[in-house]
């Protein structure tokens, strides 16, 4: 018994003298070339470490190393892809004889990664030498396989310190400072944790994470995840499952908060100066694929804007593409809109914002939605129940109105806005059946002396990077047709009644005024717009007393109008304070100046010629009875009289009055 225990004596102090008299002999001058060279040919690149090496065994295995070095691929320059100015690896010594792997400690100081990626693949794929080594590609089969974690184990801290991260594919560039990272595992099968933080482009982001185990996350299995992100620009919440597959597939319902300008930034993107877009969430059932990502039962918001339903972005093409159908009750364009002058023009008008439009977020995605909204308001007009399908395409917005109620009337049309180019471009059809004409133009180019109840159609196009560019460059066509309405502003009636006392003054007729109006139970017309000035040459306006015919101009550049509107007397207006020769007498009305401020003014000469004319053709008949009687119904006339005509007509009128005399 007391040889065996000698024995055993003898060998404890045999393992304790190995344990601490190796590594004082593997010095690392022995030892260094051997670690690089199984290190190269695990990873297929050089590896080489600079700095000091140490080792020891008892009580667990401990392992440093200073100024290590991974080589990059070929084919991406002489730089080193991985760079670190000390490693550190702790390690039970017993569990290893059974095959666990406990982890006491993997300290990677400093780390500095650099991933590039080329037309050919990337570096970060790593071939060892072994076998055949690929060219660098991307590896489209997935990280998570069967058999990935073949061993057990602990990993109780596994940390980068003051790390730093780069991406760059040629055109953009990604770089990530101050990175600290912190991973737990306890049980490779249980909950595993990791946090980390680190600046990115100036923003400070934290990230906290838990898995239901690292061996089925990693074997492909479906496993629990839970993550969090917060920075100043970002806050981001899951809560449900890594699908099983090979690739990181997501399920389970998520939040975003973003503060668009600063994730602009973030992005490599910043928004123009006097951008409205600010802030922007989303919640609900979240689903990640390669390529894609789902949102169901969502939740968004953008700015003020609210919208329920379901959102698909595919990821795979030069911009991310939404797909998707919303419920939008109020979809108000206005905070994106420039903000209108401060000053005024002369006659009181205001001035159309010369502040460019910001048409950047167009430019960011592609997509094609189908909205619903309660209210779309747009400048002063307000639509609703409104059925829209939006599609952009690199710039281009192409809005589809199929349904929509607009101030009484029911319409469809269809939205242009192209971004693409340096100036923007805009076009705009529109059919609307019903509609109440005065709180429409009055909303549209602040113009609201025409009231009725009727038809308009619409063909627009402009250009231009502001309102009043796109006002002065608007050109296009349409047509109106109302009924039992009126223009307000004057009483043609009233007007045709007081004319001929105003031919003799040469002051304007009763009739004028803010609480005038004309009635009419049929209007319409037709117009042609260029360059910002509506031209209209065929109104035509009936009521029980007047016919009215119309021509002039709209200049909705300046606001201003230059019309003239010739009402013709088709009933006697005796019994109104009238006299029977207005009848079929046209008085000309010019009306002149701004919309909010017009002028009015009557061509007294045109109608002095007309009154002359119509007194003419009453002398005619007193003069020559009979002699008109050949004028057809439709009020044409036969061959005018020759002076012997009338002096014979005379004669004889005087002759039968004097045989009257003598009887």
């Amino acid at each position: 018994m007391r040889r065996l225990l000698v024995i055993l004596l003898i060998l404890g102090g045999i393992a304790i003298a190995a344990a601490l008299l190796i590594p004082m002999l593997l010095t690392p001058e022995n030892w260094r070339g051997e670690i690089e060279r199984r290190a190269g040919e695990q990873l297929g690149r050089e590896v080489s470490i600079g700095g000091d090496i140490g080792l020891s065994i008892l009580p667990a295995i401990q392992i440093t190393a200073g100024d290590v070095s991974i080589g990059n691929a070929e084919g991406f320059g002489e730089e080193a892809f991985a760079e670190l100015s000390e490693l550190r690896l702790g390690l039970a010594l017993w569990p290893l004889f059974s095959n666990r792997v406990e982890v006491s400690e993997f300290v990677m100081v400093e780390p500095v990664i650099r991933l590039r990626q080329s037309a050919s693949g990337n570096n970060w794929t790593f071939a060892t030498a072994d076998s055949a080594a690929p060219p660098p590609s991307d590896d489209n089969g997935g990280f998570r396989q069967p058999g990935a974690l073949p061993i057990d184990g602990t990993f109780s801290n596994i940390r980068i310190e003051n790390g730093a991260l780069s991406f760059s594919d040629g055109s953009e560039t990604w770089e990530v400072s101050q990175l600290n990272v912190h991973l737990q595992a306890q049980d490779l099968d249980r909950d595993a944790s990791l946090s980390a933080d680190f600046i990115l482009r100036g923003e400070s982001i934290s990230l906290n994470a838990g898995l239901g185990g690292l061996r089925p996350f990693m074997e492909g299995r479906e496993t629990p995840l839970t993550l969090d992100v917060r920075s100043t620009p970002l806050t981001m919440s899951f809560d449900g499952s890594a699908l099983e597959s090979s690739t990181f597939d997501l399920s389970g319902e998520a939040s975003v908060e973003a503060d668009i300008p600063g994730l602009a930034r973030l992005a490599g993107e910043p928004l123009p100066p006097g951008s409205a877009l600010r802030s922007a969430s989303a919640s609900g059932r979240f689903t990640s694929v390669p390529g894609e990502l789902s949102f169901e039962n969502a939740r968004l918001r953008l700015d003020e804007i609210t919208a329920t339903g379901a959102l698909t972005v595919l990821t795979e093409g030069e911009r991310p593409l939404l797909n998707g159908q919303l419920a939008i009750p109020v979809l108000d364009l206005n905070p994106y809109m420039p903000e209108e002058q401060s000053g005024t023009a002369s006659g009181g008008r205001t001035e159309w914002s010369t502040e460019e439009i910001d048409l950047a977020a167009l430019r960011l995605v592609d997509a094609d939605l189908r909205l619903s909204a309660g209210r779309l308001i747009f400048g002063d007009i307000e639509v609703s129940e409104a059925d829209v399908r939006a599609r952009l395409t690199n710039g281009r917005l192409v809005a589809d109105l199929s349904r929509f109620t607009l101030y009484g009337g029911n319409g469809s049309g269809q939205l242009v806005v192209n971004a693409r180019g340096a100036t923007p471009s805009y076009a705009l059809t529109a059919r609307l059946q019903g509609l109440q004409t005065q709180p429409f133009l009055g909303a549209a180019a602040d113009f609201s002396a025409l009231r009725g109840l009727g038809n308009f159609a619409i063909d627009l196009n402009s250009s231009g990077a502001s309102t009043a560019a796109i006002m002065r460059s608007l050109s296009g066509n349409g047509n109106l047709r109302l009924s039992d309405g009126a223009i307000e502003g004057f009483n043609l009636a009233q007007i045709l009644r007081g004319v001929q006392t105003a031919i003799t003054t040469r002051q304007l007729p009763q009739g004028f005024g803010p609480e005038e109006e004309t009635d009419f139970s049929e209007l319409g017309g037709s117009f042609t717009i260029r360059n910002g000035v509506l031209s209209n040459n065929d109104l035509s306006m009936l009521s029980p007393l007047l016919r009215v015919t119309g021509a002039g101009e709209f200049n909705l550049a300046e606001q201003s109008m230059d019309y003239r509107v010739s009402p013709r007397a088709v009933a006697s207006l005796a019994g109104q304070g009238g006299t029977p020769e207005l009848n079929g007498i046209a008085v000309p009305v010019r009306i002149r100046g701004g919309f909010a401020d017009p002028s009015f003014s009557i061509d007294f000469e045109a109608v002095a010629r007309e009154l002359a004319t119509g007194q003419a053709r009453g002398l005619l008949d007193r003069l020559l009875p009979g002699q008109r009687q050949g004028e057809d119904e439709e009020g044409e006339e036969q061959a005018q009289p020759t002076p012997a005509d009338l002096l014979r007509g005379l004669l004889d009128r005087q002759r039968r009055g004097g045989g009257d005399g003598g009887n």
